[in-house]
């Protein structure tokens, strides 16, 4: 999809990867982007730097979340490209005693904003779309999506369900010209890294937002699905279904080194 012209919704846009986002669509020549935070004065801050709106939304909540869309279709245009990108890590047990610990409303939180908050965009979203004949989805899920996180059974099994909505609704509206694009980074210089310690998710390297932001939206002009930025976690999907059993040995051996990090 080419993105000159076109309205872009970014939301978790008051910083990160969010903010990166629509500052690279505002430089690609993009007609409007909104930046869409429950942090109004951060989303606000990213709007006044790309001369576009900002909205308070807590995406994990379907009627907020509709009410956005239709604000912005009524007040600005018809989405061309909403970028789900809202995401939180919770349940991290840096003591491994027990992987299950998270308590239930732990999980219902991250359920709710890593996984229905993508369901909610894409429900109200989806036949306004096919009526104008298409659109494009951007969800940004993780590379603990496709393998998983190492201290945070809560965060990996909700991005693992990010990837799967993503997979079921690109196979599901190709026909529509529904495009969609999944964002799958291991470790990023946000506040989510900076606040987790010692993180495997960090062992490759971290990348800048900025340059995330710009594979992301290479990835949409080419219209390809899987978004990697960091170009190991290929040969790790790879690694994981040619021998599960020996990809969890390396995983738990993986837990044991930053169990032992964060020890300390």
């Amino acid at each position: 999809m080419e993105i000159e012209g076109k309205i872009a919704v970014v939301t978790g846009a008051a910083q990160g990867i969010g903010r990166a986002l629509c500052v690279a669509l505002k430089d690609a020549g993009a007609r409007h982007v909104v930046a869409v935070d429950l942090d109004i004065d951060g989303a606000a801050e990213t709007a006044d730097m790309v001369d576009g709106t900002a909205i308070a939304c807590d995406v994990g909540d379907q009627h907020q979340v509709e009410g956005m869309i239709d604000k912005v279709e009524t007040d600005i245009g018809p989405i061309d490209l909403m970028c789900s990108n809202a995401g939180i890590l919770t349940g991290l047990d840096e003591s491994f005693d027990n992987i299950a610990f998270a308590s239930t409303d732990a999980w219902n939180k991250a359920w709710a904003v890593n996984v229905m908050a993508h369901v909610h965009a894409a429900r109200h979203l989806i036949p306004k779309m096919k009526a104008r004949g298409g659109g494009y989805f951007m969800h940004t899920a993780s590379a603990a999506g496709l393998l998983n996180q190492v201290g945070s059974a809560v965060y990996g099994v909700t991005k693992h369900a990010a990837v799967g909505f993503a997979e079921a609704l690109a196979l599901g509206h190709k026909d529509d010209n529904i495009r969609v694009s999944v964002l799958c980074p291991q470790g990023v210089d946000t506040a989510m890294v900076r606040g987790t310690g010692e993180n495997p998710a960090t062992a490759d390297g971290i990348l800048s937002t900025q340059e995330v932001a710009e594979k992301t939206l290479d990835a949409i002009r080419a219209e390809t699905f899987l978004v990697l930025p960091h170009e190991e976690v290929a040969q790790y999907m790879r690694n994981k279904v040619e021998n599960y059993d020996r990809w969890i040995g390396g995983m738990a051996k993986l837990q044991r080194i930053y169990k032992g990090a964060n020890a300390k």
